[in-house]
């Protein structure tokens, strides 16, 4: 896994921002901590960063040029197919200087142009400059796994991998309110949008060409989802997708056995992680498998499940056993790290789980994608349920405000279910689109109005083009199509990328091969849950090959003790820093009487959601004071 930047300046030599480049591979240093190296030609510079997997000699260190000179690539990722599609290559007369798939990527493109992406079955973003045509070619996969942020104006473009390499070329910061309105509701910003109204995020994808006279966006690829075509349940027998289903993904997991340095997988003891170590197990000989679990936080420990997989497929299983303490103690080394606010509380355990698998390998599996694909959140259930409302269902919605009166956390069982009561019969009440958006939210927009200004129209605007395929007449694909576009792409994958990529490690995903994405939108919703089971197809798929402890469990979100912390180890930094009256008057964007009430609310005998939302604002403040006061 690597880090890129680079620019295309309209009207100077690229050698103008040399130093620039320089600043930006210092701080994407831990993406690729073995070298680093630039490339400059007329009007473009491209700057690498190295974690090498695949051919770890120095012909396979970039920018890479191929033996024309003509084109030169930055590219971080993986290209799963490369071997297939280099032997092609030979048997058209290309010669090769490399065993990278690196090398293989670039002939592709220069003997096909932008359509070669058609054929590239891995995660990446990359650059290519075409010397000859002076033009320079940027994309993203299709899923967007590896990020890529983008900035240009009239002087230059310019893209990284991070936007705190981005923020190196010193552009104009200015915050984007509706942005930051929907960071404080979601916990993550939606892409294409950015914390800055400058700066964007490279749609998954979707390609840029930049000439000197022209930038032209293209897409060239979407999942497909056409509800008027699915295949019907006439069309393949649940018995036949079931086998379909697993082909593709025992395919998918043996592509991403490809490594030239040590591998491994996360094993949560959940279903999807279990499924990538028993398919993973049959291609090595000793899979290492990682898992953590929460001494003091039993309702969320579920490494007895991973021990039952672990021995079932005689893997080289290593448990991390976490305290509260270890999770405080690398809570600055994640804030640290983060360049765009991210207030999803989980990236700790991530973070934490990646520093330790470093230790032993380089590269690791994980069964990430699997819930949005195939319905395993809670909120599926719920949705589904709201769909089809029986008498339970309605009676209550009808108690809604009972259980209002009872304490809501998902911190013990009891106060997580009267929780999801709470936040069900609430969604009862609203249309689809609104309930499927209050469901994906921590905060109402009720609740955001009074802290601070935003632009209401520009709101509505991007949150009705968000939830556009919301549709309760077609079963649930929608929604889960609406997940894979907003939730995984902004939450689960930036997650994962950013606490994996902060210790070096890379992180593969089986369950977003493109090729089992379109078989599983083509399925209808049906074969994938009902009103009792979520991920049902895959479930059965594997049935006989998992041990049976792990099914018909509940499914519980990792919940980090803020509360605990902000009223002990955190209470300084809050009361007297971040949220301080002072501070908030200089920073001029937030009402101080609202964030007054949510202290006060934080430290009452009752303070119900408030540890949630000041988690939101503390990790803003945080942002802000490194990146818009002190850098």
């Amino acid at each position: 896994m690597c880090g890129i930047t680079g620019v295309y300046a309209f009207n100077n030599s690229a050698l103008s921002f040399k130093n620039k480049i320089e600043k930006a591979l210092v701080k994407l240093y831990k993406r690729g901590p073995e070298s680093s190296g630039t490339f400059f030609c007329n009007q473009v510079g491209l700057g690498h960063t190295r974690l090498a997997i695949i051919d770890l000699s120095e012909s396979g260190v970039q920018p890479f040029t191929d033996l024309s000179e003509r084109f030169t690539i930055v590219f971080n990722g993986e290209f799963f197919n490369y071997k297939e599609h280099r032997n092609d290559l030979l048997k058209k007369g290309i010669r090769f200087k490399s065993e990278s798939d690196t090398e293989v990527l670039l002939n592709l493109y220069l003997t096909e142009g932008p359509p070669c992406l058609q054929k590239v079955n891995g995660f990446f973003s990359i650059a290519i400059y075409d010397k000859q045509e002076e033009t320079l070619f940027i994309a993203r996969d299709r899923m967007g796994v590896k990020p890529l942020f983008i900035y240009q104006d009239n002087d230059k473009f310019i893209f990284a991998s991070e936007l705190k390499a981005l923020l190196q070329y010193d552009i104009n910061k200015e915050i984007d309110r509706t942005s930051l309105a929907q960071y404080l509701q979601l916990n993550y910003i939606p892409s294409p949008y950015s914390i800055f109204t400058n700066v964007r995020k490279l749609k998954q994808g979707n390609y840029i060409l930049i000439s000197k006279g022209s930038i032209q966006e293209k897409e060239y690829y979407t999942i497909p989802f056409y509800p008027q075509k699915q295949i019907s349940i006439s069309d393949i027998s649940y018995s036949e997708a079931q086998n379909k289903l697993k082909k593709l993904l025992d395919e998918s997991v043996k592509k991403r056995m490809v490594s030239d340095v040590l591998l491994g997988s996360f094993l949560s003891g959940g279903v999807d992680s279990s499924i990538i170590v028993a398919l993973a197990s049959k291609y090595t000989d000793k899979l290492k498998t990682f898992s953590i679990g929460y001494k003091d936080e039993p309702l969320f420990d579920e490494t007895k499940y991973a021990k039952l997989v672990a021995k079932k497929f005689n893997t080289e299983h290593t448990e991390f056993i976490l305290s509260n303490d270890d999770l405080f103690s690398i809570l600055f080394d994640v804030l640290e790290y983060t360049d765009e606010p991210f207030a999803d509380s989980s990236a700790l355990a991530v973070y934490m789980l990646s520093k330790q698998t470093r230790k032993n390998v380089t590269v690791a599996l994980s069964g990430d994608g699997a819930d949005e694909l195939f319905g395993g959140y809670n909120k599926h259930n719920a949705e589904y349920r709201a769909r089809n409302a029986g008498i339970i269902e309605n009676i209550i919605a009808s108690l809604n405000p009972i259980w209002k009166r009872f304490p809501q956390s998902r911190n013990t069982s009891f106060s997580n279910f009267i929780r999801q009561l709470d936040r069900f019969s609430e969604g009862m009440k609203l249309s689809a689109k609104d309930r499927y958006w209050q469901w994906c939210s921590f905060v109402t927009e009720k609740e955001i109005a009074p802290l601070f200004t935003f632009p209401k129209d520009i709101y509505s605007e991007r949150k009705q083009n968000i939830v556009k395929h919301i549709n309760p007449t077609r079963g649930m694909n929608d929604v889960l199509l609406t997940d894979m576009q907003l939730v995984l792409v902004n939450d689960m994958l930036v997650k994962v990328d950013m606490m994996s990529m902060a210790n070096s490690l890379e992180v593969r995903t089986p369950f977003l091969d493109y090729e089992l994405v379109n078989f599983a939108f083509s399925l209808p919703s049906e074969y994938k849950m009902d009103k009792n089971t979520g991920k049902k197809i895959l479930q059965d798929c594997f049935q006989d090959v998992l041990p049976p402890e792990i099914y018909h469990r509940k499914k519980h979100g990792f919940e980090v003790p803020l509360l605990k912390w902000f009223r002990k180890e955190l209470n300084t930094l809050i009361f007297n820093e971040l949220l301080e009256d002072n501070f908030i008057k200089q920073q001029d964007l937030f009402e101080i009487t609202e964030i007054r009430k949510l202290k006060n609310k934080l430290m009452s005998p009752n303070p119900g959601d408030a540890a949630s939302r000041i988690w939101g604002l503390v990790v803003f403040q945080y942002w802000w004071k490194k990146y818009m006061v002190n850098n």
